[in-house]
């Protein structure tokens, strides 16, 4: 089992992150992706203790569509992977038009410039977008032409937007939100993703799946979206597993 998905440097695991990665472990995972930002050198210097406590945890890092205070986004983003031990997409990027923290056209531009990066680098995209599905498929489409790959990650739009990112060539990450009572159509979108294009996260420390909603997420409750997943798939949990794992590497290689 695979977490694709969790902030295990954020504030949140501090006081605790022995016992967090510990319970991770302990139910089933093998590794997960620790999402860095890389505009946060505080991060940077908590994910060390993460790799000297779980040393196969893998790391992403991008500037998020949040931020509005970057001047150089390329070399930033550069010289931010250049720091990171075998580093294996760029990412989290992307849109969010629900909180613009951000104008949108200056989120716009910082995603076009990771897109590039990444297809520069070779490397996968981890996009997050939230309200802004239109715009995000077009800078995909024409800054990636069709040379970036990448994931969805918590996923949380309909069958039609799942099938424009599983025509980019994109993988489809399920969080805890496919568990909610009201997530139905989030469900409907997992039924018709292909096996080998399914990724499950916790995005921990947010979004805990029922019964935790409410609570800091974890990656030991990863287990609780597979389980969703497997209902609302008609497969087994051990298919949902063999699958995610699978998908996992596919899309971002093994740790070199």
């Amino acid at each position: 089992m695979i977490d694709s998905h969790c902030h295990l440097a954020d504030d949140a695991f501090v006081e605790d992150l022995e016992e967090v990665l510990q319970r991770a472990k302990s139910a089933g995972l093998n590794t997960a992706l620790c999402i860095l930002d890389t505009t946060s050198n505080e991060e940077f210097k908590k994910f060390q203790r993460v790799i000297e406590l779980w040393p196969l945890v893998r790391c992403a890092t991008g500037i998020h569509p949040h931020r509005d205070d970057v001047n150089d986004v390329v070399e930033t983003v550069v010289n931010a992977l250049g720091c990171l031990p075998d580093p294996c997409a760029v990412g989290e990027i992307g849109l969010d038009y629900h909180y613009d923290f951000a104008p949108r056209e200056l989120q716009r531009e910082i995603f076009r410039l990771q897109v590039q990066l990444a297809r520069k680098q070779k490397l996968p995209v981890v996009i997050h977008s939230r309200e802004a599905d239109d715009d995000t498929v077009e800078i995909l489409r024409n800054e990636g032409g069709g040379m970036v790959t990448g994931v969805f990650h918590c996923f949380t739009g309909d069958a039609l937007m799942a099938r424009r990112a599983l025509d980019l060539g994109f993988y489809i990450s399920f969080s805890g939100i496919v568990t909610f009572k009201r997530a139905e159509g989030i469900r409907d979108a997992a039924k018709l993703v292909p096996s080998d294009r399914l990724l499950v996260e916790t995005d921990a420390p947010y979004l805990a799946p029922i019964p935790h909603r409410g609570k800091r997420n974890e990656p030991s409750w990863l287990v609780r979206v597979v389980d969703v997943l497997a209902e609302t798939r008609q497969e087994s949990r051990d298919s949902i597993l063999a699958a995610t794992t699978s998908s996992f590497y596919a899309l971002f290689g093994r740790s070199s």
